[in-house]
Order: structure tokens, then C-alpha cells, then sequence
């Protein structure tokens, strides 16, 4: 993943500066807000550390949040997206040879701002329209709790994220959207107790958003 971070910060420096830029400011806007789900399809290279037993492992789950989308009309088919949220709680569970420690393991808030370049097919005078996108991922994660150890460290990520859905026009001004997208998102867990633990994780979250957009 660290190789790839020079690449992905280009993109999101053009991507910002494509948002923010004056042509973009004399576009039109569209606010949406809903409900995003986030199923994760984790998996790691397992619980390392001394005096762990082999086939140690954890599965991170799935959440549920607000979602908060600010779109940039740049013309009438392309656009930039900043994809913001409230924090989601993720929690992992125990598996293999650990799965006697049960649910609840490790949990954490994830921040993972999105910005996307966008494009909607047909013109606006069509109140259906699909839409494809491809952008770059900020994970950051926060509020750390595990009962293995008592201070954990989980490491950011930036990554690929790619979506599509539809946008249904109500009238001029209100609409209702869904989409599903896909994120790149991979960390490495340090928690430090009488032992070190650690395992890379590759979250592989799918994402479901829906809810109401208005234009202006």
C-alpha cells in the first residue's frame, strides 16, 4: 500500500484542487444525506505475536451511519464529490484458534472522507440518471478500545474507492439517490500489552448508501 501513496496523493491534490477551483465555484451544488451501511469482507494474516496460539485470528463487522455527500456540478455530466460521514463504530470478533475471546475484541471509529470524480449519464432533463465515479480514500481510525490490551494502535490508509448509483429528480430542487461502492482500505494493528500483537488487516469494505438530495 505505502508505494502507492504518492500516486493516490496526486490524484486527491487534483481532485481538491478540481473541487475548489474558480470555474467549479460558478457551478451548481447538490447536498445529499442518508443512511450508509459499511460490510466489511476483512481479512488478515492473522494474530502474531509470542505465546499466540496458531490460526489466531479476528473478523472486523459490518456498521451502519449518517452520510453526508457535497457535489460540484463542473458540467452538466461531471462532478466532484467530498463523501463525509458520521464516524462509524467498527468491532471485530475472535476467530480460529482465539474464538473462545468472543465478540466485541477490538472496536474503533473510522473518519474516511471520500472525494470522487463523478460522471451521470443523460442530460438533466431525464429525472433517472445513473452514475459512475472514481476517487481516492482517507481512513483514519480513533477511540481505539480492545480488552486484549490495553493500548492499540491501528495505522491510516489512503486508497482506491470506486461507486456507482442512480439519482431520481423529484422536482428541480429535491431527489433521492442510492449508490454502492467499493474501498481500499488496509491498516496494521499494534496492541501492546505483556506481549506485542500485530496483524495487517484489508478491510475490503463494500459500502450501500441512500437518501434524499437537494440541488441549488
Amino acid at each position: 500500500m505505502q508505494r502507492h501513496l504518492p500516486t493516490f496523493a496526486a490524484a486527491l491534490s487534483a481532485l481538491l484542487a478540481t473541487f475548489l477551483s474558480p470555474a467549479a465555484l460558478a457551478q451548481d451544488w447538490t447536498i445529499k444525506a442518508g443512511a450508509i451501511r459499511y460490510d466489511a469482507h476483512s481479512k488478515t494474516d492473522g494474530i502474531q505475536g509470542i505465546g499466540i496460539p496458531p490460526g489466531a485470528d479476528a473478523e472486523v463487522g459490518d456498521a451502519t451511519t449518517v452520510v453526508l455527500i457535497v457535489e460540484r456540478r463542473l458540467t452538466p455530466n461531471l462532478s466532484a464529490e467530498l463523501v463525509l460521514g458520521v464516524p462509524a463504530r467498527i468491532r471485530s470478533k475472535a476467530t480460529g484458534s482465539v474464538a473462545f475471546l468472543g465478540n466485541d475484541i477490538l472496536s474503533a471509529k473510522n473518519f474516511a472522507p471520500t472525494l470522487l470524480l463523478t460522471y451521470t449519464f443523460f442530460d438533466a432533463s431525464q429525472a433517472l440518471r445513473p452514475y459512475v465515479g472514481v476517487g481516492v480514500n482517507f481512513t483514519t481510525f480513533r477511540s481505539i478500545k480492545s480488552s486484549l490490551a490495553p493500548k492499540v494502535e491501528m495505522s491510516d490508509s489512503t486508497g482506491l474507492a470506486v461507486h456507482a448509483g442512480l439519482n431520481y429528480a423529484i422536482d428541480k430542487h429535491w431527489g433521492l439517490f442510492a449508490s454502492v461502492g467499493r474501498v481500499d482500505v488496509k491498516t496494521k494493528l499494534v496492541a501492546t500489552a505483556s506481549t506485542v500483537l500485530t496483524s495487517n488487516i484489508d478491510l475490503r469494505p463494500t459500502t450501500y448508501s441512500a437518501g434524499l438530495s437537494y440541488r441549488f
